[in-house]
């Protein structure tokens, strides 16, 4: 099932408490697709995130999707927040996108802790490198 769209999101996440927040980023990284065991390297692992993230990017027809997966629930949920804004996208789309942007009305800093936020520039780091890598190679 896909994530839902950002847009969806947010009007949801503007509705509700911060108590209630927390639970919907958790119910959002439940709904990342699984990531094998095997794609949790070294390599597709998340630099500068408190917890441990992994992602692994894929590309089909020009449009990237992103199997990705953390050991920490909320940390999952905004992973699975950033990957709605960019999943399925064309390459040289999400590479002109300012996900940064797109997240700001979610005020992810003011509602989580630091340690929580400090991924969140090097996951959309990770995304933008990305695009433009498979954009440059369409």
């Amino acid at each position: 099932m896909p994530l839902p769209a950002l847009k969806d999101i947010l009007e949801e996440y503007q509705l509700v408490d911060a108590e209630d927040r927390y639970r919907l980023l958790i119910d959002l990284g439940r709904q990342l697709e699984p990531m094998p065991e095997a794609l949790k390297t070294d390599a597709t692992k998340v630099r500068g995130c408190s917890a441990s993230v992994w992602v692994y990017p894929t590309a089909a027809d020009g449009r990237l999707h992103f199997l990705a997966d953390s050991n920490a629930a909320i940390t999952k949920g905004i992973v699975a927040l950033i990957l709605s804004s960019v999943q399925d996208k064309p390459a040289a789309e999400v590479a002109r996108m300012d996900v940064a942007d797109l997240l700001a009305p979610f005020e992810l800093a003011r509602h989580l802790s630091a340690n929580r936020t400090q991924g969140v520039p090097n996951m959309i780091a990770l995304v933008k490198a990305t695009a433009e890598r498979y954009a440059a190679a369409a």
